[in-house]
């Protein structure tokens, strides 16, 4: 994984079921991520939901280093 790359990190049913809720979404309603993207983690399947740590830039006034999550379903 490259230095630059966002982690993304494969997340296990009960933390699917845990996101799911709290957004009030189903997997269909979530961004897509192409199975063939190579910075997905090894053993990802076709329907499984990848979380996504970005750092935000340090130097930009909203960021001020502080993490955005992501979520995307695999198709």
């Amino acid at each position: 994984m490259h230095t630059l790359q966002p982690k993304h990190i494969k997340l296990r049913e009960k933390e699917v079921s845990e996101v799911l809720d709290k957004f009030n979404v189903s997997k269909a309603q979530l961004p897509k991520i192409l199975l063939s993207d190579p910075a997905l983690p090894e053993g990802c399947e076709i329907g499984d939901l990848i979380h996504i740590e970005r750092a935000e830039d340090s130097d930009s006034e909203k960021g001020k280093g502080e993490k955005r999550e992501y979520f995307r379903v695999v198709v």
